[in-house]
């Protein structure tokens, strides 16, 4: 038995709000829409994130992605019209950058992830 896909799913009050935030986060429309309340966006081969309508839930979601330069990508995200905070280092030099949707759940943009912390 083996998982093949994981989805990390955030809850939002307006899916018409947040799709359109999250197209400008991804910089594309969804990937799928199965059904009204929901709009997915596969991100790698076997990772998804779906925006998935959940009132009393929405703004209390916490999503960690890594990225692969971070400066680069907090850039973009301004170019579109975000506001990622500002780049912090945290250890072994890993960095981050906050941003929230817009209901207040809380995407944190990882720089120099490592897969195997030293000990």
């Amino acid at each position: 038995m083996s998982i093949d896909h994981v989805l990390s799913v955030l809850p939002v009050s307006d899916i018409d709000v947040s799709r359109a935030w999250y197209e400008r986060l991804f910089g594309r429309a969804p990937d799928n829409t199965p059904m009204p309340p929901l709009a997915e966006w596969r991100l790698t081969e076997g990772g998804w994130v779906q925006v998935w309508v959940d009132a009393e839930r929405a703004g209390r979601g916490l999503l960690n992605l890594a990225v692969d330069d971070l400066p680069a990508h907090v850039e973009g995200l301004r170019a579109a019209g975000l506001e990622p905070g500002e780049v912090q280092e945290v250890t072994n030099g890993v960095t981050l950058s906050a941003l929230t949707d817009p209901d207040g759940n809380t995407l944190t943009f990882i720089g120099s992830f490592h897969v195997d912390y030293p000990a």
